[in-house]
């Protein structure tokens, strides 16, 4: 593992670069104990402290543990799809917010990752996550909800249409899509939509999932991603219609 002193970055984050190289290289193991904080100040030639500070930078990002103790040190950690979910949903985000992402294209890309996962859901849902959407809906009917708890209760919903996929890797990979993209969709149509129509749409998805048919599962997503649409330019227009004031 080696930094190179004359580039501009932050020693530390060079460090921790390093040592994140190694750990996907295999080069370092899961489980494997790493130097100490001495030794990896004396192999990079910076101080004690920035090394300190490139391994909390590794902790952060679930890549180490530390455990104390006459057997203690900074060890390599194995992290689960469930660890960096809430990784992936904040990268999404952040993405989203400074890259100034349109509506159009956050709906476009949302829909047509959770399509390409309702065949292998309508296959593979199990009870309990059918449970699960059912239990939202219910939720979503209920007359005195929040709209910010219809928006967490519709998350939860397409949580569990694409957990019922049954592939860990597809569930990290669209954590973005639905827990990032759906609540910024949301807070855009919420002023517009119609409860009862999403939750007409997320009943037809259900019913489709338990009768394990794709295919209506797929016309059902087409239509709740073009009714999302239609909201989205309701919106828009409303915002820029002139404001009429009485003289």
């Amino acid at each position: 593992m080696k930094i190179d002193p004359q580039k501009p970055a932050d020693l530390s984050a060079q460090i921790a670069q390093a040592i994140r190289d190694a750990i996907i290289s295999g080069e370092l193991i899961v489980d494997e104990r790493l130097p100490s904080e001495a030794e990896l100040s004396d192999q990079f030639q910076v101080s004690r402290p920035t090394v300190r500070e490139a391994l909390k930078r590794l902790a952060a990002q679930s890549l180490i543990r530390t455990q104390r103790g006459a057997s203690g040190g900074a060890f390599v950690n194995r992290i689960s799809f469930e660890d960096a979910y809430s990784q992936q949903i904040t990268t999404s985000t952040l993405l989203l917010s400074m890259n100034a992402i349109s509506f159009d294209t956050a709906c476009e890309a949302r829909f047509a990752l959770e399509r390409a996962c309702a065949p292998l859901s309508a296959q593979r849902r199990t009870a309990d996550q059918l449970a699960t959407m059912r239990a939202e809906i219910f939720r979503q009917a209920q007359p005195g909800l929040t709209d910010e708890a219809f928006c967490s209760s519709d998350v939860a919903f397409h949580r569990a249409l694409v957990d019922g996929a049954g592939n860990p890797v597809l569930s990290y990979q669209l954590a973005g899509a639905v827990e990032a993209m759906q609540p910024l969709m949301n807070m855009i149509t919420f002023t517009a939509r119609s409860r009862e129509e999403i939750t007409g749409l997320h009943n037809r998805i259900a019913d489709a999932l338990e009768a394990r048919n794709a295919a209506n599962v797929d016309a059902a997503l087409v239509e709740l991603e073009n009714y999302t649409r239609k909201l989205a330019q309701d919106v828009a227009q409303q915002h820029s219609k002139p404001v009429v004031t009485e003289e």
